[in-house]
């Protein structure tokens, strides 16, 4: 190893472009900017989606539907799942805060029971909407429903 062929470690540098440091940098006059228009000149900031003075994407697009904003959404939950819980932990009452403990809802969730599958167990449930199917399912079976505000 000689003082001619030492260099720095691959990676270790960076070449960086230092912008407006005289023309004998390469990048001064200008500085890499252009000529002219907005984007030379300084405080220059684009608004988001704008493309240049052309009709933007989002104006482009039809608009259609409607939204609801009073909308009330519930979390779905088979009465087959409940049954697996009920298997697996021998649970005798299901309330929201039972379903958010083993995973199969969120703290904010609106629970509705639905009747997918078959229910054995005898159960207290309490929730805030039940579909016809669940409800027949769950009393013929001698359980009961509460429904919660």
């Amino acid at each position: 190893m000689n003082l001619h062929n030492l260099k720095p470690a691959k990676g270790s540098t960076h070449s960086k472009k230092r912008i407006g440091r005289g023309e004998g940098s390469g990048h001064g006059g200008t500085s890499t900017r252009g000529h002219k228009g907005a984007k030379s000149r300084s405080g220059y900031s684009s608004k988001i989606g704008f493309e240049g003075g052309q009709m933007p994407l989002q104006r482009r697009l039809p608009k259609f539907g409607f939204t609801n904003i009073n909308r009330v959404e519930y979390k779905g939950i088979n009465i087959d799942s409940i049954q697996t819980l009920v298997d697996a932990k021998k649970v005798t009452e299901i309330t929201p805060a039972i379903l958010v403990e083993n995973g199969l809802a969120n703290k904010n969730d609106l629970i509705k029971l639905l009747g997918r599958g078959e229910i054995k167990a005898k159960i207290t449930f309490k929730v805030h909407k039940a579909s016809a199917s669940a409800l027949k399912a769950i009393e013929a079976t001698g359980g009961t429903v509460e429904f919660i505000k």
